[in-house]
């Protein structure tokens, strides 16, 4: 599977043999959940940052930062508690991304509002394609979205750990055209993860995968949509220096 979140050992594992199963609505409706907490999170990191408590809002984001990276890895390799830990996790992304949004916002007047259009009308529109046909979410469309988000996850550790010793790799992560390119190539990389996320809800709900998958699916989704706002944010900011 191309999203981490997701491999073939989920979707056919376990399925319901008593209760309800695992459905489309249901998954959709946790999503919003999800999201609805992200953004309150958001909001208030953002609030702190912009009247003054820095501190505050400077502790919430690398916090956040931090316990979200570690609650997605419980979730991704435990899938327990699901109900509790996917809540959690988008709290502490919402706190991560309102702090981030907020520097970028001091920097660039109305980059955040444009990455979240940015953001929804991917969203919508890789739906659109994956609800048409026009897409399909095939082995190897799995597999080759897999090797590139890998690919962007080495080239980003690549470059955190360059970046101790006072290095960088070159070009990518400026405001050239070798970056600007990178950096549409890696939207486009997360844009495509979302059609794993919709694969993975459909087939769940086909295959009878018990109710709290829901919270996976759900959970997944959120991964991918945290990933695409955060890189078309860096992609606007890249074209505004380019200005």
């Amino acid at each position: 599977m191309s999203n981490p979140v997701f491999n073939e050992n989920v979707v056919g594992q376990t399925r319901i043999l008593e209760g309800e199963p695992m459905t489309i609505n249901g998954a959709v409706n946790k999503t919003f959940i999800l999201l609805a907490l992200l953004v309150v999170a958001a909001c208030y990191t953002w609030f702190l940052a912009f009247s003054g408590y820095t501190d505050k809002a400077q502790m919430l984001t690398i916090g956040g930062g931090i316990v979200g990276m570690v609650l997605a890895f419980v979730v991704i390799f435990t899938r327990k508690a699901m109900h509790v830990l996917t809540p959690l996790y988008a709290v502490c992304e919402g706190f991560f991304i309102g702090g981030i949004s907020a520097v970028y916002a001091a920097a660039y007047a109305g980059i955040v509002m444009q990455a979240v259009f940015a953001t929804f009308a991917v969203l919508a529109s890789m739906l659109i394609l994956y609800r048409s046909g026009a897409i399909r979410c095939t082995e190897k469309f799995r597999a080759v979205i897999l090797t590139a988000t890998l690919s962007v996850a080495v080239v980003y550790l690549i470059q955190i750990i360059a970046s101790l010793f006072g290095r960088g790799i070159p070009q990518i992560f400026t405001s050239s055209p070798i970056g600007i390119g990178f950096s549409v190539v890696v939207v486009l990389i997360a844009a495509f993860n979302l059609i794993v996320d919709f694969d993975f809800i459909e087939r769940g709900s086909q295959g009878l995968l018990e109710k709290k998958y829901e919270w996976y699916g759900a959970f997944g989704l959120m991964v991918s949509l945290v990933w695409l706002y955060l890189e078309i944010l860096r992609l606007l900011a890249k074209l505004s220096d380019r200005r």
